[in-house]
This record gives C-alpha cells, structure tokens and sequence, in this order.
C-alpha cells in the first residue's frame, strides 16, 4: 500500500505530533507499506528554522529509509495569532507544488495531520485526483483553540471559519483524533459516527520506563541525591502554562529538598526564566534528544502538567504518554468530568485552571508523601502499558488504514462535484 504523510511537523521532533507522526511513519514502513513524506522545514519548538537548512528553499533527503520532501515556509520571530495564520498559510501555499507531483505516483491514502488544517484543501484534492482515500489526523482543534484563546477574534469571522473547517472535514473519508472527548467535537462538527476513531497518543513503554537507578541528570544539574524532583518538560508556549510553574516555584522557593526542572523551548521561555531562573532550586535545560527522553522523563519524582482552560478542554496532551509511562505522578490543572481528569484521578491529582496557589500546594504535597507518589507511579505505569503502549495503538491505526484504503467507497465531492 503506498500512503503519503502529510503535514507541517514531523521528525526528528523529539515532542509533539512531529514525533507521534515519525513513530507511526517508521511502523508504516516496517509493516511493509511505502510511505512518503511531505512537511515542513523543522524549526520547532524553538521557532527557527534549524541549522542545515536554507530557510527559503525546498529540501529533499531521506529519514529512516523513507522519502521526506520539506517545503520552506515562514517562521515568526514571536509567533502569535495573525502571524500564526500567516506561517501556515505560507506552508499550505509552498508544499502545494510538493502535493502536485505525488499525483503520478498514485498513493491508496493521503493522510493529513492536523494542526495545520490550511493544508486540508490540498489533501482532499490530491486523494480526489489519484482516487486515493482522505484521511486526517486532528492532534488539535487549532480553530477552535484560536478563537478561544483570542488568537483570532470576531464574530462573523468565527461563523465563516467553523462553517469551512465544518464543510473540509465532512469530505474526509476518515479523521481520527486522540481523546473521547475530541472524537464527540468532530461528530458535532458533523463527522458521521462511523467515520471517525480514536486513536490516542501512545507510549514507548519500553524506551520510557520507570528507572532502577538515579537518573543521570541529576548529577548533571547537581541536585542532591535525597532531593524531590518537579519537572516540567515541553513546548514552553501561551497555551501550556509554563508561567504558571515558574510561579509555582516561586512561592515554593523556601521549601526545604524540592527542586524544580523546566526543560524545553518557546515563547514563554525568557518569562519564566526571568520569573523563577535566579532561584537556588530551579534549573532550565534546553530541549533534550529523543533518545535521552527515558532519562530525562525519570529525572522526575512528579511531572507538571499545567494547562491554558481553553486549550485543555479541546486536547489530550500529548507530553501525557510518557509522563505515565516513565511511572511517575503527575500534578496537572483539568476541569472536573474531563477525559484528563479523569486520568489523573488514579495517576496523580488535578487542580483548577490557573489556580497557581492550588497548584503549588498540590506539589507541595505530592513531594511531602514518597508513599503515595510510589502508589500514583504504579498506577500511572499500569494505565501506559494499558491502554498506550505503541506497538498496540500503530497496529490498529494500520489495520484502519488498510481497510480504508480497501473499502469500496462513494467518492465525496470536494465542490460543486467537478471532483
């Protein structure tokens, strides 16, 4: 079966959908498919174009034995609502000529990872042409995290962009996203029940697992060896709160054997380095390789997980899988009754949206009880190899794939039925 990926992010991205997207690309090509890759030229998380790369023409190489054509695209020195739109349109426009010519090497599927939904139109277009089944993936509702965040604003414009996001994903033969709750948006932005799945961020639950020793990094950073570890690890943008734990950390300044480590990159980095950077007990990383993730995900005793409200209730964070797998608990910030809630009632605990003073107290005390972060750890570690754990989720995203790709379907116009 031949499948062309599509979307803005991939790897080698060590957080996010460019990571999820490498990992299901490696499983594809393993399970004997040929895959094809089309996406941008890598510049997250830290919002620059990487070194290697000239940031206004097209590169093509090879990752992992698998073809990968990068488009140029551009990159906003502070990336915010206006110019976000700016940057994807820029890549839904420079990748189209890269979209064009798959149309003689005739793919099964064409599937599209969202963010990114600019690019939807050329997916859609592309599998018309090559008669090839249309498939998104939705990591995030970036519409409706854009208008609720006040990244766009407007009434009317808000009716005009959720009418057209509405109308792209019905012609869809398939989306898929990666909650409950997230699933429920797509059918009530008028996705049929049966053409739409879950399909959860996974776990390497064997490359993360929890430690039997200190984690190297310890010693690198010099915290003590009796010390309680708080990490945070991520993007470190408007949505993911990282403000919010570095005020954390300084109303937790004056407590005695409680470290805490940010680790990752963007546009609120320079803040909360400025908020809590000059602290005994804090430490900053930049973000680290892939192939140190297990290390550094057991540097933790508790992993943070604060989060925008208005981003929460739309996503299942995708930092999530390895903070559980590594078996270590988790402090976040969910509403009651959420899909993630839900999860870290048995995997750690939660507490309201911004609520920094509750936040601290819930650190606070987490690193006061070894017994019950133990007890969480456990819980979180089982729930990982559960209901996460890689080889799993990939094997029945390729068996949905290939019955897809299979099915004997009625062809959706994309407009005005010339397609």
């Amino acid at each position: 079966m031949k499948i062309l990926v599509y979307g803005i992010n991939f790897a080698p991205e060590p957080v996010g959908v460019g990571r999820y997207t490498g990992e299901m690309v490696q499983a594809l090509k393993d399970a004997g498919h040929e895959v094809r890759v089309i996406t941008a030229l890598p510049y997250y998380p830290a919002w620059k174009v990487s070194e290697g790369y000239a940031p206004r023409r097209y590169a093509f190489e090879a990752w992992q034995g698998v073809p990968v054509a990068r488009a140029p695209l551009w990159v906003p020195y502070r990336p915010g609502g206006r110019k976000r739109v700016l940057h994807l349109l820029s890549f839904a426009i420079t990748s189209l000529p890269l979209v064009v010519r798959q149309l003689f090497w005739r793919p099964d599927v064409v599937w599209m990872a969202a963010p990114a939904f600019v690019c939807a139109p050329a997916a859609l277009v592309a599998a018309r042409l090559t008669g090839a089944k249309a498939w998104m993936h939705v990591q995030d509702f970036e519409v409706d995290i854009a208008f609720g965040m006040g990244l766009i604003s407007g009434s009317g414009w808000k009716r005009v962009v959720f009418a057209c996001e509405s109308w792209l994903m019905r012609r869809f033969d398939h989306v898929s996203t990666i909650s409950r709750a997230m699933v429920a948006r797509a059918q009530a932005k008028g996705v049929a029940a049966d053409q739409v799945s879950l399909v959860p961020n996974w776990a390497d639950v064997d490359a993360v697992a929890p430690l039997r020793g200190p984690s190297p990094y310890r010693a690198e950073l010099g915290i003590p060896a009796d010390a309680v570890v708080a990490l945070y690890s991520g993007t470190m943008g408007v949505k993911q709160g990282v403000d919010w734990v570095a005020e954390a950390a300084l109303a937790l300044k004056d407590e005695p054997n409680l470290y805490f480590v940010l680790c990752g990159e963007g546009a609120l980095k320079a803040q909360a380095e400025a908020t809590c950077g000059h602290l005994p007990n804090v430490r900053f990383l930049p973000l680290q390789p892939l192939e140190k993730l297990g290390a550094l995900l057991g540097l933790a005793d508790v992993h943070l997980l604060p989060q925008r409200a208005d981003a929460a209730e739309m996503v299942m964070p995708s930092k999530l899988t390895g903070m559980l797998a590594s078996g270590r608990p988790v402090v976040g910030m969910a509403s009651p009754g959420t899909e993630l809630a839900d999860v870290l009632q048995g995997c750690g605990t939660a507490v309201p949206h911004g609520d920094v003073p509750a936040f601290a107290e819930a650190v606070r005390r987490m690193a006061s009880l070894p017994g019950l972060r133990a007890e969480l750890g456990r819980h979180a570690r089982a729930f990982a190899e559960t209901h996460l754990g890689a080889s799993t989720v990939l094997a029945h995203l390729e068996r949905r794939m290939v019955d897809l790709a299979t099915r004997d379907t009625t062809v959706k116009p994309v407009g005005g039925g010339l397609l």
